[in-house]
């Protein structure tokens, strides 16, 4: 079973200083937002950053997770970084939900 705990402990192997938040958008286990705030990402491209994390999570994509929406960030984007979320399956097309909203419906 997927959590949002194990991910992020699956995060920290990849990057063990990393600032981690996992979030079960739907509460089903298989769709999750994964925010991420490392020092190491500094001079790389998104693209660079989200490759590190989902080469990890290859042997678990489709199944038993099914999308991971990450969000790979420096301390310094960090500071200046909204609050939102995009859930990729939301009204068909995706959508951009307040992560505090999601956070407090995981509890």
């Amino acid at each position: 079973m997927v959590t949002a705990d194990w991910l992020e402990d699956q995060v920290r192997i990849v990057l063990p200083g990393c600032n981690v938040e996992a979030i079960d958008l739907n509460g089903t286990q298989d769709h999750f937002h994964i925010r991420i705030i490392d020092e190491s990402f500094e001079g790389m491209r998104s693209l660079q950053r989200q490759k590190i994390i989902l080469n990890h999570f290859k042997p678990y994509i489709p199944h038993p997770i099914h999308a991971i929406d990450l969000k790979c960030m420096t301390p310094k984007q960090a500071e200046t970084a909204g609050d939102t979320v995009f859930h990729p399956h939301a009204g068909g097309t995706g959508i951009h939900i307040k992560r505090i909203q999601k956070h407090q419906n995981r509890e």
